[in-house]
């Protein structure tokens, strides 16, 4: 099942969409071909009986169910990071999804076991401002890399932002009348701009006293 692609904004850049590790289903997969390997010796080689032979067969038969119903989790599964956020989508029928801006991630971390060191998964979890506090997203691919990439776009992000600011603030020339920008009625107006300041303060890229300052200087041009 391929990503909603539709699920990106026209100005959005789709950086990573990961289905979990192959561990996942590797479990799921082993677990059948020994269910299959030992219920076929002892069935045939060992003990002539039918009722064994149906206990075996049965359980052969729920360990294939469960390989598949891994196998279609797998495939519904998507880490997506996005230059904007990062989202988690899982789910065919009842679905399940999760959005955390880039702006409001305090931390990222990864936690890997020496084995999982070694076939290169591991849990990553992510601290924001938000309701939920933290999110863990569990058997994730070389999670240090993707650690190193949401920062990488948490930085480039904020940059943008605070170019959209600069030039928000170089827009407006002193003694340029209320309501009308820089370039004339289509311009960006001091009121539209302060409006864009208070949007990048609930987006925490102000502080409240960075805001104030920076609309008492917007003010002082009117």
């Amino acid at each position: 099942m391929a990503y909603p692609e539709d699920a990106l904004a026209s100005h959005e850049e789709l950086i990573l969409k990961l289905h979990p590790h192959w561990w996942y289903i590797a479990k799921a997969a082993m677990a059948l071909v020994a269910t299959v390997i030992v219920g076929s010796w002892i069935g045939f080689a060992v003990l002539d009986s039918s009722v064994l032979r149906t206990v075996i067969g049965i359980a052969i038969l729920a360990e294939v169910v469960w390989f598949v119903e891994r196998l279609v989790r797998w495939t519904s599964i998507f880490f997506v990071l996005t230059s904007d956020r990062v989202m988690s989508r899982e789910g065919i029928i009842a679905k399940r999804g999760i959005e955390i801006p880039l702006a409001r991630i305090n931390t990222v971390m990864f936690e890997q076991r020496i084995f999982e060191r070694l076939l290169g998964l591991g849990n990553l979890v992510i601290e924001s401002a938000s309701t939920d506090g933290s999110q863990t997203f569990s058997t994730v691919r070389q999670p240090d890399e993707i650690q190193k990439q949401i920062y990488v776009q948490m930085e480039a992000s904020s940059n943008r932002q605070h170019d959209r600011l600069g030039q928000a603030i170089a827009g407006a020339s002193p003694g340029t009348p209320p309501g009308v920008g820089p370039a004339g009625p289509g311009g960006a107006s001091i009121t539209d701009q302060i409006n864009e300041l208070a949007a990048l303060r609930d987006q925490g890229h102000l502080t409240e006293d960075e805001f104030q300052a920076k609309k008492n200087e917007l003010l002082d041009r009117m």
